[in-house]
């Protein structure tokens, strides 16, 4: 019962979150949002612009599953990664290779990586910010770099934005995304301050998120391990 509360208190948070990018952000089309902080509020409408306008895009380098090392020297991320792993920002890294990273893609601190294939529209829309340098890139992303908030870009594109990629993406059985159609992505921005504003909301939801996750996981370890000594193991049983 304790378990089945705490995840329905994960899920409630989940829900939040998903609301408030909506109503944080501009829907398609429009350069205001219903939502703003109060020192933003007299602030006036977003500015539009396209991607290429504040961001230069570049392409990951290869790093197969067979490069990547438990004990290697150099962190990188595949795309593949940012389906199963990470969310919209990526503060710790997870796997590492033995590459050179001469022959490697390495970030800049607030590049947003999205993949450049997947198996659905919706699915290939997964943004992602790196918020470490040098961290290697794998093929098959599609790196964003900018002037402009990293961590307040990849919420946004995991937002009202998911929408407009996926109907620029390509294909069926394998969708595929280019960074031309990225380029012409069109969307309001609003002033520094403003991004940092959404980003460290959005951010600290997020880590409440995470630490109310690992309770979860803390109780079911504990309920594991009550079972484990509440019962007999199968040697002291009677057969």
């Amino acid at each position: 019962a304790v378990i089945t509360a705490q995840s329905e208190k994960v899920d409630a948070l989940k829900t939040h979150k998903k609301g408030l990018m909506q109503r944080l952000f501009p829907r398609v089309g429009e350069t205001t949002p219903r939502l703003r902080f109060p020192e933003f509020r007299d602030a006036g409408a977003w500015e539009r612009k396209h991607l290429s306008e504040i961001a230069t895009l570049y392409k990951g380098k290869g790093i197969s599953k067979s490069d990547i090392k438990i004990n290697g020297t150099q962190p990188c991320v595949r795309y593949g990664e940012l389906y199963t792993i990470y969310s919209e920002v990526i503060n710790k890294i997870i796997s590492k290779t033995d590459l050179s990273a001469s022959g490697l893609f390495l970030s800049h601190k607030g590049d947003v990586i999205i993949p450049a294939s997947g198996e659905t529209k919706a699915d290939i829309a997964t943004a992602s910010c790196v918020t470490q340098e040098d961290v290697a890139l794998g093929g098959d992303l599609n790196i964003i770099r900018s002037s402009e908030n990293g961590i307040f870009l990849s919420y946004y594109l995991n937002g009202p934005l998911r929408f407009v990629i996926a109907k620029v993406a390509q294909g069926d059985t394998v969708v595929h995304l280019y960074k031309t159609q990225l380029e012409q992505l069109c969307f309001a921005i609003p002033t520094e301050s403003e991004q940092q504003r959404i980003a460290d909301c959005l951010s600290s939801l997020d880590a409440l998120i995470a630490a109310q996750s690992e309770k979860v996981d803390a109780l079911k370890t504990h309920k594991k391990g009550l079972m484990q000594q509440l019962f007999p193991a199968v040697e002291e049983m009677e057969i």
